[in-house]
């Protein structure tokens, strides 16, 4: 399905497959985001809560709203429709063996795409952690779950990352790095050491392999200066022939296009090189 998504979107840069609303941790609804779509002259755009899971977590879905999000949707699909091509998806949390995109349960909801992510890692006790979101969180929680390893943290989830790729199940991967914004915070520089540079490398490799979309994800580029994966890695996933997909990874109406016009200025300086 991703590859007739990719051929209806076309030479069109005014999308995104990476959204969320109210149905996960967005913060408006699916109809508020549907209509800055139309308004900032969308062609296509993908919904993309976050999936349900097995573990507590107030960022996810509720297994129960699922039949509720795809009502919401066709009556978004059809009020819309006309000016915007919709997708439903999921962005699918991979937590081991047990949950993931390959999930028989993902397979049954006949999404139009899914895209897979890290946001849980276990830790040395084995319990799930949410390692996503603001610094000072994270910090926290290194602290609380982590002893404050790093390392162990970085190569955990690198390791899942590549656990979820082998399995598969999913369309998109998605922020294949984005482990690295608050690791270098944690501790600067960490990014440019030789084993860190090794695991990014064999995780793009394997995802290179698989075939699946690498999403540039631009959530983060005002705010940190950054993108998903790391500019420095583009130009080897062009030279590969990977398929990207620039997403936002929108939680906000007005940051819907946010640092896609950016990403495209530098993808465009690479094909030109």
């Amino acid at each position: 399905m991703i590859e007739k998504i990719i051929a209806e979107i076309g030479e069109s840069r005014r999308y995104t497959l990476h959204a969320h609303t109210e149905f996960c941790d967005g913060r408006a609804t699916m109809e508020a985001f549907a209509r800055k779509a139309v308004e900032e002259g969308f062609t296509h755009y993908g919904f993309s809560p976050h999936s349900p899971i097995t573990i507590p977590s107030p960022c996810n879905m509720v297994r129960d709203n699922v039949a509720r999000y795809d009502e919401e949707f066709r009556r978004i699909s059809r009020q819309y429709g006309d000016s915007v091509k919709f997708y439903r998806s999921m962005e699918i949390d991979y937590l081991g063996d047990e949950w993931g995109p390959a999930h028989d349960y993902f397979a049954s909801l006949g999404l139009d795409y899914s895209i897979g992510s890290v946001h849980f890692i276990p830790c040395q006790s084995g319990e799930y952690v949410d390692i996503d979101g603001n610094f000072e969180n994270f910090r926290k929680k290194m602290d609380k779950y982590f002893h404050n390893d790093i390392r162990y943290v970085v190569e955990t989830f690198y390791q899942q990352s590549c656990k979820m790729v082998e399995a598969g199940g999913f369309d998109i991967i998605g922020h294949l790095d984005k482990v690295g914004c608050n690791a270098g915070y944690f501790q600067p520089g960490i990014e440019s050491e030789q084993w860190y540079q090794s695991l990014l490398d064999d995780l793009i490799h394997r995802v290179t392999d698989a075939g699946v979309v690498v999403e540039i994800n631009t959530k983060a580029w005002h705010q940190h200066n950054r993108m998903f994966p790391h500019t420095d890695k583009w130009k080897k996933l062009v030279a590969a022939g990977t398929r990207l997909a620039v997403n936002s990874d929108v939680h906000v109406p007005a940051l819907i296009n946010a640092g896609r016009d950016e990403a495209y200025a530098m993808l465009d300086s690479i094909s030109l090189t």
